[in-house]
């Protein structure tokens, strides 16, 4: 607990770390091949999967294949050369080879490959399938040139590692995401925009701080639009809408709803590890419920039920939950709401401020997260492949960092 945390994670909200292992260092996703995910379904879907459709078994659920591309863009891809729109219920990174499933728009699709995809049926279902449906993630992950491969010591401080959410929830290098959605939430709409466009870190990339500058003036626009690289969609669309007239809330709707919305989640995130980190920090304990906690039943090992107030000492299979930042939001004497009261104030933000009047698509009522990563089936093999299983919403990375540690996470392929 007493390593230095590199300065991109606390940028995050991530200030400290939770256990006392001896980082390995190291790298991850030299290559996509050395990053798997397989997304989990629950049980109630996966034993009740027909391989032909009838009255009952109406929906077709998909199987999306990727590598080397993140969930949106592969969205976009799909939709591009195979004509199908599908709709994925977890975001994959991009630098990865990923396994996850996805329903499509009027039950209309085509299987078949794109550039970095492909796209398959697992066969009819009797409900079109949720996110609550997805149980978690297996990984499978390579950790390229690490300074020993004994890792025993570590498994015994698995348990303590918090549900940070990693720092893909904020644009990894850049780490803008959060910036945005703290100026939607404040509505303060022309400097999201501006910090889009505009915004970078020592980490960023030379092209990308060169090519930002020229963004922050208006005049520039209509001829940066012509050499901005294929990577860039988002900021190219954002910046036509500016150059045609649009205003800053109609800029920011040319940016798909679904990263929309990662904007204000992100913040949301922002929040909920800085309050993670404080309490942890003051010795608070992330695995135990205490009264008045909020806390999840569990339904499995991986699966979280039912909702509780935490009023005795009798329930082991009680999990610690904190409520995010949203519309919703109400202190209470909960130790954790307690102090993300405080730190909401520090943000000279309020729930209602969740709700956005302007664009209402992109409130966010608040919900809960659990506190511990709640790590499955972890396991090691000498060439330092580590395998474990996680539940829906929590970061591979954030146990890797732990067992890691290391001194620039960017370089180190986080």
């Amino acid at each position: 607990m007493n390593y230095s945390v590199p300065t991109i994670d606390r940028m995050a909200g991530i200030e400290i770390y939770a256990t006392h292992f001896v980082g390995i260092g190291g790298s991850i996703k030299v290559k996509n091949e050395d990053f798997k995910v397989i997304e989990l379904l629950s049980e109630s879907i996966s034993k009740d999967i027909s391989k032909i459709p009838d009255t009952s078994y109406r929906f077709p659920l998909l199987l999306l294949n990727k590598k080397g591309l993140d969930s949106n863009h592969a969205i976009m891809e799909i939709f591009n050369e195979l004509g199908t729109r599908i709709r994925v219920l977890g975001i994959k990174d991009a630098k990865a080879v990923t396994v996850q499933y996805a329903t499509c728009e009027g039950n209309k699709y085509k299987e078949g490959r794109t550039r970095h995809t492909s796209l398959s049926l697992a066969g009819y279902t009797k409900h079109s399938i949720k996110k609550s449906h997805i149980m978690g993630n297996q990984f499978d992950i390579i950790i390229t040139n690490p300074s020993r491969s004994d890792i025993s010591d570590f498994i015994t401080e698995i348990r303590n590692i918090p549900n940070y959410y990693g720092l893909q929830r904020f644009g990894s290098e850049r780490l803008v995401t959060h910036l945005v959605g703290r100026e939607i939430v404040r509505g303060n709409f022309k400097k999201a925009v501006e910090i889009f466009l505009c915004y970078t870190t020592e980490y960023d990339t030379r092209f990308s701080k060169e090519i930002r500058e020229k963004f922050r003036d208006p005049k520039n626009y209509r001829n940066v639009i012509k050499i901005i690289p294929k990577g860039m969609d988002l900021e190219r669309n954002l910046l036509r809408s500016l150059a045609s007239g649009k205003d800053y809330i109609g800029a920011l709707r040319s940016i798909p709803i679904n990263i929309r919305r990662l904007f204000v989640h992100a913040y949301q995130a922002f929040v909920f590890n800085r309050c993670l980190s404080e309490m942890m920090r003051n010795g608070e304990s992330i695995i135990s419920c205490a009264k008045n906690d909020f806390c999840f039943k569990l339904e499995n090992k991986l699966t979280l039920g039912k909702l509780v107030r935490y009023l005795d000492n009798d329930n082991t299979e009680l999990v610690p939950a904190m409520h995010l930042p949203g519309y919703s939001f109400k202190s209470t004497d909960g130790r954790f709401e307690r102090k993300l009261s405080v730190l909401m104030k520090e943000e000279n933000i309020t729930p209602k401020d969740f709700y956005l009047k302007e664009m209402q698509e992109l409130s966010v009522e608040g919900g809960f997260r659990q506190l511990p990563l709640m790590v499955k089936d972890f396991s090691y093999s000498d060439n330092l492949l580590v395998n474990f299983k996680i539940p829906i919403g929590a970061y591979a990375t954030i146990l890797l960092r732990e067992l890691m540690k290391p001194i620039d996470p960017i370089k180190s392929g986080f």
